[in-house]
């Protein structure tokens, strides 16, 4: 496992967060659409573009496996209730036989039936739960399809349709499948709190897993406390993001149905430096063996600490004549106790909104700042923002230099910046706002 980056927490989101983007609570993304601009939503069908069915043991029944299904839509401005998910498994013939949930209707033949998801939501969580099972005489290797189709009321029209579908394939195979269960995460807990992570392993395959790797990953608020022999560790990252890299390999068997934990509870501690953190982890078969179903096998565990990062920002002054260039800008600093990172969707970590001093424009400005001017502002007063990386350590330090021309003297001209989340709102884990904004200040009078 790599250290953390924007893009690692993108790739790992997606990871286990194909069910649905996760947002961490006071970050927030995204923008308001204007009033004027025409709404559109769209009604989409998530479901797995595989699923392994065990092959059926000579004279015996196969275990029946999951295929979880749901609906989602786009707008988050509409309101879309009454979803209806037409689930069409007669591709499995001769492969395999699906048992239907209390909230499908299937037809007379039984292969064909309509799905009751009752509100349809903007994020992902399964609203059918159909299971599959090898027919007896399926080899290894035979395939299947299911497939789709999904309508919905609500959207600006009235009513929703799902336009496109990817099918199921369903292929009848034989191995191991290591999975872990999903974590409730963890909200309001006090720095200085002993976690104790979920991570029992079970294999619904139908063959022994002969050991299995694990892979942790914690973000720079938590501390892995337990040691095992079987692990390496590495981190916390001091110089980087701050992250923690744990490795390890068991030899414990895991036979068919069964269900074994790590040697000992796995702990970890909430530090005083715990905000919006995230632990993710990890399980695989060793050797060659390859696991049937992978989207079980990783996990993220979010731990929301009940604790707070003051962001400050310091201006500057300057002066000279017209037509002089001055250096001027401003300083962004995290007072901590806690480090803030989006350890969700990769985004930076606060966005610092300024405005120049009146009568100076701009000639050179820092790499990760961009004209944020819009219409309805002054055309005269340059507006800049700028952002941070996807995480503030505490004790955070960086400048932001401006070369500003200075185009005609005004006595005091005074410029502001004020850092905000992301998305420009306050930002709800600083609870000193008296730093948040500043003055840069060309040709003070005093």
């Amino acid at each position: 496992m790599s250290s953390v980056s924007v893009g690692r927490v993108l790739r790992r989101g997606a990871c286990v967060g194909a069910v649905g983007a996760l947002v961490v609570a006071g970050l927030g993304s995204g923008a308001a659409v204007a009033d004027d601009v025409p709404q559109t939503d769209a009604l989409a069908i998530q479901s797995p573009y595989d699923v392994a069915a065990t092959v059926a043991p000579d004279g015996g029944v196969a275990q029946y496996r999951p295929l979880a299904l749901g609906l989602t839509h786009s707008n988050d401005a509409f309101t879309v209730t009454d979803g209806r998910l037409t689930v069409d498994a007669s591709g499995l013939a001769g492969v395999a036989e699906v048992a239907w949930p209390d909230n499908c209707t299937p037809d007379d033949s039984g292969t064909v039936a309509v799905c009751d998801t009752g509100d349809v939501p903007i994020r992902y969580s399964a609203q059918v739960r159909l299971k599959v099972r090898a027919v007896a005489g399926a080899a290894i290797g035979a395939q299947g399809t299911v497939t789709y189709s999904a309508e919905a009321t609500g959207g600006p029209d009235g009513t929703l349709a799902a336009q496109r579908s990817d099918d199921t394939t369903v292929t009848v195979s034989s191995g191991a499948d290591l999975g872990i269960s999903a974590p409730q995460d963890a909200t309001g807990v006090a720095p200085g709190t002993s976690l104790t992570v979920p991570y029992a392993i079970t294999n619904t395959g139908n063959e022994t897993a002969h050991g299995f790797s694990v892979d942790m990953w914690a973000t720079y608020g938590l501390d892995v406390t337990t040691r095992y022999p079987q692990c390496t560790y590495t981190g916390p990252d001091v110089n980087g993001s701050g992250d923690t890299v744990v490795t390890c390999s068991f030899d414990t068997d895991v036979a068919p149905g069964a269900t074994v934990e790590l040697p000992e509870p796995l702990q970890l501690a909430v530090t005083e430096r715990a905000l919006y953190d995230r632990f993710d982890y990890d399980v695989e078969p060793l050797g060659d063996a390859t696991d049937l179903d992978t989207s079980d096998n990783s996990r993220s565990w979010h731990i929301n600490a009940d604790n707070t990062a003051d962001f400050a920002v310091y201006g500057t002054e300057a002066s000279g004549a017209a037509g002089d260039t001055v250096t001027s800008g401003f300083r962004f600093v995290n007072h901590g106790p806690a480090w803030a990172g989006d350890v969700s969707a990769g985004d930076p970590i606060t966005t610092l909104d300024f405005h120049l001093p009146e009568g100076t424009t701009a000639t050179s400005v820092p790499k990760t700042c961009h004209n944020a001017w819009t219409s309805g502002e002054d055309p005269t007063i340059g507006h800049y923002a700028c952002t941070l990386p996807t995480w503030a350590k505490p004790d955070l330090d960086v400048s932001f230099p401006f070369q500003l021309r200075i185009d005609r003297v005004v006595p005091d001209a005074t410029g502001r910046v004020t850092t905000l989340a992301y998305n420009g709102t306050p930002l709800a884990f600083d609870s000193n706002t008296e730093n948040n904004t500043a003055e840069v200040i060309v040709n003070p009078s005093t």
